[in-house]
């Protein structure tokens, strides 16, 4: 591993390309404790960094890096460019036009990325606005961060916009370590976000409790860690034999191969989208009309909003579940996979070409699916069940910050590894 470590720094290209993606890494962390202009830091620094121990905050911290409770300029993190990505990836689905630019190619493949960044920006203006009359009126019980008299029209614009432009600038950071760097921008930034809030709540747990029960969260950790490489890289793999046919004047086929189906093939998304239905109860209860009405502000405060709640737990894995099915039935289409392999002179070993290979591909998927969901679901309870029933104050291994981690770390060493592959050099995973 050491080894691997020291030839990837001997390779000038490679050499470069890290160097270059720790200086976005620095400055992106910069950006993450500058707060934004007019609020109170002390308000800020003593309340709001409590609140987000608990509901709906701490997963937007999550992928903030906690610039989110510093308020900072990146306080709205990486998540409006996951939001639109997944909304243009439903969108292809749906919209014909937009199937069409995804199968023209690289072209294609532009248009909508530019599609993405105007939603992106579209989208933070929405949530930082949502965030700033939040934090003003005390939706997620904080106390107003702005001083007194300066909550007008302009200053809630200026930090609007400040918001919008650092998730602007984060998204530019992500193309650029893309476009030259090591791995997916946008991955790695979210890597940084999670793992740098790492530090900071394991020497939480170690002041409020003794060292075995640091030792153990430790231990935890790893066990998390070992369960998700584990289901991460696990995959039913389905054997396909391709028939002998002429091409020209050559003889090719007759190769046998296999279609891998990952046992997590939504990777983490089914959790982002099951916390942000979950979000949406906690923005009604903050509407005028509804704020009023106490049964309602009740229910969502102490379940909905509450992650020690056993309706809030039924309520993830419900969602968790129902949205690893939705999403794996849009990223992989039986009907397609198969028609493909049809017309590439191909068959499963005992299946009939066409809809019974279809149908065929479609049980299985439904069937591992439900492992992986599961799965997805014990994750990200993990903070739930360790402030409900360990007694714990704060839960440094938080499963969709571990999972998101993991996966990026796995598929950013692969990409490292290819490159040392290419010059002949030994790489991580032998």
């Amino acid at each position: 591993m050491l080894r691997a470590f020291l030839n990837a720094f001997k390779v000038p290209d490679l050499r470069n390309k890290i160097l270059f993606t720790l200086l976005i890494i620095v400055i992106y962390r910069f950006g993450s404790h500058v707060p934004v202009p007019v609020v109170d830091l002390t308000i800020i620094r003593d309340q709001i960094s409590q609140q987000t121990d608990q509901g709906i905050l701490s997963f937007i911290d999550i992928f903030s890096g906690g610039a989110l409770s510093n308020l900072s300029v990146f306080a709205l993190g990486i998540m409006p460019y996951i939001t639109s990505s997944i909304i243009m990836q439903l969108l292809t689905v749906v919209i014909p036009k937009l199937q069409q630019y995804q199968e023209q190619g690289e072209s294609g493949v532009k248009k909508i990325n530019q599609w993405t960044r105007y939603v992106t920006v579209v989208l933070a203006l929405l949530q930082a606005t949502g965030i700033v009359f939040a934090f003003h009126s005390g939706t997620f019980g904080t106390t107003d961060v702005f001083r007194e008299g300066t909550f007008t029209s302009g200053n809630v614009a200026l930090i609007v916009l400040t918001l919008t432009a650092g998730t602007a600038m984060i998204m530019w950071l992500g193309e650029l370590i893309t476009q030259r760097g090591i791995g997916n921008g946008m991955s790695i930034l979210i890597f940084t976000s999670v793992i740098s809030s790492l530090p900071s709540q394991g020497s939480q747990i170690l002041r409020q409790s003794s060292t075995p029960v640091f030792i153990g969260f430790l231990l935890l950790g790893v066990a998390i860690v070992v369960g998700i490489v584990f289901v991460d890289q696990g995959q039913r793999r389905i054997p396909i034999q391709y028939a002998k046919r002429v091409v020209g004047r050559r003889m090719t086929g007759g190769t046998s191969t296999y279609l891998p189906l990952k046992v997590n093939q939504a990777g983490v998304i089914p959790i982002i989208f099951a916390t942000s239905i979950l979000y949406f109860p906690a923005l009604l209860a903050s509407l005028p009309g509804l704020a009023g009405t106490a049964w309602f502000t009740d229910f969502v405060t102490n379940h909905v909003n509450n992650q020690r709640s056993p309706v809030y737990m039924v309520l993830l894995t419900v969602l968790i579940v129902f949205f690893t099915y939705f999403y794996t039935a849009i990223q992989f289409d039986p009907v397609r996979t198969a028609d493909q392999i049809r017309k590439q002179g191909g068959f499963i070993p005992g299946i009939r070409p066409g809809p019974p290979t279809a149908s065929y591909l479609n049980d299985i998927l439904v069937r591992i699916s439900l492992p992986g969901s599961l799965f997805l679901a014990l994750v990200a309870l993990l903070p739930s069940i360790a402030l409900a029933y360990l007694a714990a104050n704060s839960f440094p291994f938080g499963g969709t910050s571990i999972l998101i981690a993991v996966g990026v770390a796995l598929e950013t060493m692969k990409q490292i590894e290819s490159q040392l592959l290419m010059r002949h050099y030994e790489g991580f995973l032998k």
